[in-house]
């Protein structure tokens, strides 16, 4: 018999959805779908907050998404407290008090607007933007890697943004765990093409924390140039796009590329000379910007800049100096997953997995946060900047033309 955590519930028709949630949450509005889920704002009556909820119906149908919504859950436990990273701070599973629950519903801090909505948008935006966005990005990322987990879904639909210009990293389902850089066999990636590392590209299973600083550069490239830099058709063409702007790489560059047909892709491209990087952004654009972005798009992984040394770049010397860059104090476990190999966790070790998490967040004394980093310092708000209606930005994105999962929206 699993612990008890007494809640009443409602029921509110949102959209197309209908939500039982917990009575504090009310004045419920439809946002719209999610990875995994249809997603609701929501005022939280106890914290008197306005909040972000998803709900994800038939959680245990995939057993695939599932485990990737139990991986989301336990790092954002993990992180807690980062002012760059999406916070948890409920969890609802339905019917309530049984571990034979079918629906789950996460709450999280409400963020209005996302970068690839910004970016879309055609609002003007100015070097300060630039730097206040990337170094966000970086200080989230920085805590990231310090507890030895890739992201290895960076794009700008994934960067959730506030009408001050505040950002926090989301969306952690396709997160793994290094240990050994370069040398832990890592599966099942499924980065949007546009923003996927070289390595990546040419099937290489052996790579480390630099595959997200390439899709940070490429997020930062189409900061400045308002589309995405590398628009490939497919991973091949994708490769041959790479080369085409940034040049051929050297042999030595080429050391890690084993497979023949990526291999001849990049190679197909010898013949021609790349524009100077600094043609392809508005001629106003700062030059430590295309230096940094330079740095960010090293085709070879060991030669590409580390998110530490991003951040102590000369573009980002104002912010550098005047906020704390935490680093999280211990590395998250993942043995939870090594347990089953290769294999799906079974549903009914998922279904108590994440029914424990959700009594984290019972206000019982008897269950502790535990699990989560110390809380960093916080940002000072007076350096925020200001972008009007972000919240209105246009949503018109583009077509990422990528495999996903059914349920991954």
């Amino acid at each position: 018999m699993p612990d008890l955590w007494e809640r009443e519930y409602h029921k509110v028709a949102v959209g197309r959805e209908t939500f039982q949630v917990d009575v504090r949450y009310k004045n419920l509005k439809p946002i719209g779908d999610g990875s995994y889920g249809f997603v609701c704002s929501a005022d939280d009556a106890v914290e008197n907050r306005q909040v972000a909820i998803k709900k994800i119906g038939d959680v245990f149908n995939d057993l695939v998404d599932a485990k990737r919504i139990l991986r989301e859950i336990k790092l954002l436990r993990h992180f807690d407290g980062h002012e760059n990273i999406i916070n948890i701070t409920d969890i609802m599973c339905l019917p309530p008090n049984t571990t034979d629950f079918k629906d789950v519903y996460i709450v999280t801090n409400l963020m209005e607007s996302d970068m690839d909505r910004i970016i879309s948008s055609g609002q003007p935006l100015s070097d300060q933007h630039f730097q206040y966005f990337l170094y966000q990005v970086l200080r989230g990322l920085k805590f990231i890697h310090s507890a030895n987990v890739l992201h290895r879904d960076m794009k700008p639909s994934n960067l959730l943004v506030n009408a001050n210009c505040d950002l926090a990293i989301c969306d952690f389902g396709l997160a793994r765990g290094v240990e050994l850089e370069y040398e832990d066999e890592l599966t099942e990636y499924v980065v949007t093409r546009w923003y996927r590392a070289p390595e990546l590209l040419c099937d290489s299973s052996h790579y480390g924390k630099t595959v997200d600083m390439w899709s940070v550069g490429c997020i930062f490239a189409e900061m400045l140039c308002r589309h995405a830099f590398f628009q490939g058709h497919n991973p091949t063409h994708q490769l041959e796009t790479i080369v085409s702007v940034m040049g051929m790489p050297t042999e030595d560059e080429l050391s890690f590329v084993t497979h023949p047909a990526a291999r001849k892709a990049i190679l197909s491209r010898g013949g021609s000379t790349p524009k100077p990087l600094e043609s392809y952004f508005p001629a106003d654009t700062n030059p430590l910007a295309i230096d940094l972005l330079r740095r960010m798009l090293s085709f070879h992984p060991e030669h590409r800049i580390t998110v530490e040394e991003a951040l102590e770049h000369a573009y980002l010397s104002e912010l550098h100096g005047q906020m704390e860059e935490p680093s999280c104090d211990r590395s998250f476990d993942f043995e939870y997953e090594r347990v089953f190999g290769s294999g799906d966790i079974p549903r009914e070790e998922l279904q108590k997995m994440m029914f424990d998490d959700m009594m984290q967040f019972a206000p019982d004394s008897r269950h502790s946060r535990a699990g989560s980093c110390d809380e960093p310092d916080g940002m000072h708000q007076s350096e925020s900047k200001s972008y009007d209606d972000a919240d209105d930005a246009a949503g018109n994105g583009y077509d990422e033309g990528e495999e996903k999962s059914s349920r991954r929206k």
